[in-house]
């Protein structure tokens, strides 16, 4: 062989092996511990749908990592990626980087909690029940109905329902703006009739659409004294349907609507006593930007569409066009 052949063939082999032993090299160093010694905990958050990427690099930055790629090699070889959780971890610098990437799949501090638009108090109780282990008579008791801001919320597991309740009622607070409070005192109510009139706008209307022109019917007939007949109150006073398995009835009849109860808006003027549920942003916003409207009544035919009325007669035409068919 030409004797500058084979010195090239050494370089060549030469460069390899060196590559191979950095990489080996690089591979033990990054996926070895920060510091071995420091066993001092961080409370690391995963945010839902956060993607590896960005897991690593806040890993790095947190001084809990070594090296990004490292992380991202692990988590991707051992097909981790596919395993990793939202939520808070308790991590180290003295885990190496598979004990750490292990920790990230399992035993999260907290849970993802989300709360629906229109719940009562009693179907957030179940989700507490289930997700953190709260007992349904525990959350009932403290909750105050009208106030459990619906969101999804980061919760300590361990948790108690007066704390899960102060969160709700304080992102409430924070969601429910000086501006959309001014606005519902701005229509003739105190805020509590505010938050209770969205309440049944909420549950009354299908659609964000929907909902101001709902509003705008219901506060006109309030302020006017008449009953404002909205079967979203029947269904909360008849409660639970095993049959339906729902806090709501589906179908009310007019037997229901002879109910005695102050929350029977067919019997009694004025708003119920409270809130029949637990309002989001848009009804709230849609009592408070309610403007002047023609409509006094209104109906949602089978298809769930909503038809307004002027008057007595065109709401019967239609009850007769798309109820009576």
């Amino acid at each position: 062989m030409d004797k500058k052949i084979l010195i090239r063939l050494l370089v060549f082999v030469v460069i390899v092996i060196l590559g191979i032993g950095g990489g080996w090299l690089w591979w033990l160093d990054a996926t070895s511990a920060v510091n071995p010694v420091d066993t001092s905990n961080k409370i690391f958050v995963v945010s839902k749908g956060e993607g590896v990427r960005s897991i690593a690099s806040r890993l790095k930055a947190e001084h809990l990592i070594k090296d990004p790629i490292g992380f991202f090699l692990t988590v991707k070889l051992t097909r981790l990626d596919e395993k990793l959780q939202a939520g808070d971890f308790r991590l180290s610098p003295s885990m190496n980087l598979k004990t750490l990437s292990e920790a990230l799949t399992h035993g999260s501090l907290d849970a993802w909690v989300t709360i629906l638009e229109g719940w009562r108090n009693e179907e957030i109780a179940l989700k507490l029940a289930q997700a953190l282990n709260i007992p349904e008579t525990e959350f009932t008791k403290v909750a105050r109905q009208g106030y459990m801001f619906p969101d999804t919320y980061l919760l300590p597991k361990t948790a108690s329902a007066s704390a899960v309740s102060l969160v709700f009622e304080n992102n409430f607070a924070q969601r429910v703006t000086p501006l959309l409070r001014n606005g519902i005192v701005s229509k003739g109510l105190t805020f509590e009739q505010g938050i209770t009139l969205a309440s049944i706008v909420e549950r009354e209307g299908d659609s964000d659409s929907d909902r101001p022109t709902i509003a705008a019917v219901l506060l006109k007939r309030f302020k006017n004294d008449w009953p404002l007949q909205a079967d979203a109150t029947i269904q909360y006073i008849l409660g639970y349907q095993p049959d339906e398995k729902s806090w709501w009835k589906k179908t009310i009849f007019d037997e229901d609507k002879k109910i005695k109860s102050a929350y029977n808006t067919y019997i009694q003027v004025g708003l119920p006593p409270t809130p029949i549920c637990n309002p989001g942003l848009a009804s709230i916003t849609a009592v408070a930007a309610a403007s002047d409207t023609p409509f006094w009544y209104y109906l949602h035919d089978t298809k769930g569409e909503v038809h307004f009325a002027k008057t007595l007669e065109e709401h019967n035409s239609n009850v007769r066009k798309y109820l009576q068919q």
